[in-house]
């Protein structure tokens, strides 16, 4: 261990752990600030750690950028797969999955991010979400009620309508005079009715 100038003692980790408290605290910054608080300094200090250890562990800062990403959505795909692995009653397994799809993209900033990375060109960085989302197609189709390009509509609908909740949500509710969670609430009453739709076809 060795003593920063800040006098905080900085925590010798392996890579893997180095990786995720650097990413914890990204995520942190992203949560509370938005995406133009993760530059490689802020980042560091919140990590509690030097500026070369973020470069040395993500090579730059989209590096990490696209990193957090992809944590974030690799957590929300667990987490939906946990979801449809505890079977139980189909409807509230779905409206368990809008809501972990809403969180993580609304008030765990994945919106924001998202966009940031299509506007700085990283998203195409991530090509090995692809296969991920795709595990969760196959998966929702394995349920019998719609085929994999139904499954792969819902999901593309879900993503896109969190990601408009995310970014605008908030901001066009109050435009309207309406509460901060009425936008996700739309949102999510319009996933119900396209999801009963596809599987009505």
């Amino acid at each position: 261990m060795s003593i920063r100038k800040t006098g905080k003692v900085r925590v010798r980790r392996a890579p893997e752990d180095a990786r995720a408290n650097i990413l914890t605290a990204a995520e942190k910054l992203l949560v509370e600030e938005g995406p133009l608080a993760l530059k490689l300094a802020d980042v560091a200090a919140a990590a509690g750690v030097a500026n070369a250890s973020v470069m040395h562990h993500f090579g730059s800062i989209d590096g990490l950028h696209a990193a957090l990403m992809e944590r974030m959505v690799s957590q929300l795909i667990g987490e939906v797969l946990a979801i449809a692995d505890q079977g139980g009653v189909r409807e509230d397994q779905q409206e368990a999955v809008f809501h972990a799809l809403f969180e993580v993209f609304e008030r765990r900033g994945a919106a924001r991010l998202a966009a940031w990375l299509e506007l700085t060109g990283e998203w195409r960085r991530m090509t090995h979400i692809r296969d991920a989302v795709q595990s969760v197609i196959m998966r929702r189709a394995s349920f019998g009620d719609v085929n994999p390009q139904q499954a792969q509509d819902l999901i593309l609908i879900s993503v896109t309508l969190a990601m408009g909740a995310g970014l605008f949500g908030h901001a066009l509710a109050e435009l309207v005079g309406k509460p901060p969670g009425h936008a996700r609430e739309v949102a999510t009453e319009m996933l119900r009715v396209f999801h009963a739709a596809k599987i009505a076809e």
